[in-house]
C-alpha cells in the first residue's frame, strides 16, 4: 500500500542514523578538542554537516518521508534523555559543602554574573525585535535571550587555572565557587522565565508553583538522601546505586514538569544536588557519564546542529549574532569584575574573575534547546549561541594566561 512502511524499515533507518550521528559527533568533537575548542562544538558541527547529506535530512517520496519522521522523533527523544543526564551529572558533581562555605563574596559575584548578562541580553534583544509592552511575546523572547547569556561554563577556566597552578589561589577558588552558584541561580531564572512566559494561571499561581516545587524538592530530597545514605553504607560501590539514582533523576524530571510546570532539566539538576553529598556521588557520576558520554550526549549536541537552520541567515541575523557575542562577553566581565572590585579584589584580580566567568558551554545550549521546545527561540538563533561558545572558549584561555603571566613577571621583577 502506497505511503506505508514496515516497522523493520523504520528501525533499520534509525540504527543507521544513530550510528552515523555517534561516530561523526565523537570524531569531529575530538578534532575540535585538538585545536583548543570544546568537544561540544565539534559535536554540533557534526550535526550541521549531516544536514547537507541528502539521505539523512531531505528524503524524497512519501515512504521515505515517513521513515525520516519516525527517525527524527527517535533522535529527539534520545536528545531529551541526553540533556536530562547531563544536568543530573552536573548536579552530582556539585560540591554542596564547598558551595555552602564559599562565602558571601562568591555568591554576590555569581548573582551579578547572572543579573547583568540577563539585563543586557534582554535590552539587546529588544533593540532588534522592538519593545511592544511588558508581557508580550517579544518581551518574553528577549528575556529568554538574557537567560541564555546568564549561563556560565567553568570547565575551560578550571583547565587553564590548573595548568597555570592558580586553581587554589583566592581568585581560582572564587571563580570555581561563583560559577557553581551561577549555574544554580541560572536554573532558577530559567524556571521563572519559562513559568511566567507560559502565562498559565497568572503570575501569582506561577510563583506559588515554583515555591511549591522547591518545598517538595527539599522535603522529598531529604527523605531520598537519607534512604540512599543508609543504602550506600550497606552496599558501597554497588552497581545498583547508579541505576536507582538514574531512576530518581528521571522521576524528578517528570514530576517537575508534569505537576509544577517546571522545566524537566531543573528536576534532574535538583535530583543531582540531592545526591551529591553521598560518599558514592563521584561513583554514581562516573557511571552516569559513561552512558551520557558514549551515546546520549553525542546525540543531544549533534541534534542541535541538525535543528540549526542556516538558510535563514541574513544581514539582520548576522548583526544579531555579532551583538549577542559582544554582549555575552562584556556583560560577564562588567558584572563579575565590577562587583569583585567592590568586594576588595584589586583591578587585575577583578579582571581575572571576569575572564574566568565569561565562558559559555553546554548549559547555554541546554537553555536554548529548552527555549526552542516552548517556542521562545527559533532554530536559526542557535547559530548565535554556537558562535558565542566558540569565541568565549578561544578568548578565555588567552586572556587568563596573558593576565596571570603578566602578574608572574611583575612579581619576579
Amino acid at each position: 500500500m502506497e505511503g506505508t512502511v514496515s516497522n523493520s524499515e523504520i528501525i533499520l533507518h534509525i540504527l543507521l542514523s544513530v550510528g552515523v550521528i555517534v561516530i561523526a559527533a565523537k570524531f569531529i568533537g575530538v578534532l575540535t578538542k585538538k585545536v583548543g575548542i570544546p568537544q561540544v562544538v565539534g559535536m554540533i558541527l557534526a550535526g550541521l554537516l549531516l544536514r547537507f547529506i541528502p539521505w539523512f535530512h531531505n528524503f524524497g517520496g512519501v515512504e521515505t518521508n515517513v521513515i525520516y519522521n519516525e527517525a527524527n522523533k527517535f533522535i529527539t527523544y534520545m536528545a531529551e534523555i541526553g540533556v536530562i543526564l547531563i544536568m543530573f551529572s552536573a548536579g552530582l558533581s556539585t560540591n554542596l559543602k564547598s558551595l555552602v562555605k564559599s562565602g558571601i563574596k562568591s555568591t554576590i559575584i555569581a548573582c551579578m554574573g547572572v543579573f547583568v548578562p540577563f539585563i543586557m541580553g534582554t535590552i539587546m534583544a529588544l533593540c532588534f525585535w522592538g519593545f511592544d509592552g511588558f508581557g508580550t511575546l517579544n518581551f518574553f523572547k528577549s528575556m529568554f535571550i538574557g537567560t541564555i547569556l546568564s549561563a556560565t561554563s567553568v570547565s575551560i577556566s578550571v583547565a587553564v587555572l590548573k595548568e597555570l597552578g592558580k586553581i587554589r589561589t583566592d581568585v581560582g577558588q572564587t571563580i570555581v565557587s561563583a560559577a557553581i552558584i551561577d549555574d544554580v541561580i541560572g536554573i532558577i531564572v530559567l524556571t521563572i522565565v519559562l513559568g511566567v512566559s507560559s502565562g498559565s494561571g497568572g503570575y501569582l499561581a506561577i510563583i506559588l508553583k515554583i515555591l511549591a516545587f522547591f518545598v517538595c524538592a527539599i522535603v522529598g530530597g531529604f527523605i531520598i538522601y537519607k534512604f540512599f545514605s543508609w543504602y550506600d553504607k550497606r552496599h558501597p560501590h554497588s552497581r545498583r546505586i547508579p541505576i536507582y539514582a538514574l531512576g530518581v533523576a528521571l522521576i524528578f524530571a517528570y514530576a517537575a514538569e508534569k505537576f509544577f510546570g517546571i522545566a524537566d532539566i531543573t528536576g534532574a539538576y535538583i535530583a543531582g544536588i540531592v545526591l551529591c553529598s553521598l560518599s558514592d556521588a563521584s561513583y554514581m557520576e562516573s557511571k552516569i557519564d559513561i552512558n551520557s558520554y558514549m551515546f546520549f550526549s553525542p546525540i543531544f549536541f549533534a541534534s542541535i546542529g541538525l535543528k540549526t537552520n542556516l538558510s535563514g541567515m541574513d544581514s539582520t541575523l548576522l548583526w544579531f549574532a555579532i551583538a549577542f557575542v559582544i554582549v555575552g562577553c562584556i556583560s560577564k566581565i562588567i558584572g563579575c569584575s565590577g562587583v569583585s572590585k567592590l568586594l576588595g579584589f584589586n583591578g587585575k584580580e577583578s579582571l581575572q574573575i571576569g575572564y574566568g566567568m565569561m565562558v559559555r558551554g553546554e548549559v547555554a545550549l541546554i537553555v536554548a534547546t529548552k527555549g526552542l521546545s516552548v517556542g521562545l527561540i527559533e532554530s536559526k538563533y542557535f547559530t548565535s549561541v554556537i558562535l558565542l561558545i566558540i569565541v568565549s572558549s578561544v578568548l578565555v584561555p588567552i586572556l587568563l594566561k596573558k593576565s596571570f603571566t603578566k602578574e608572574g613577571k611583575a612579581l619576579s621583577n
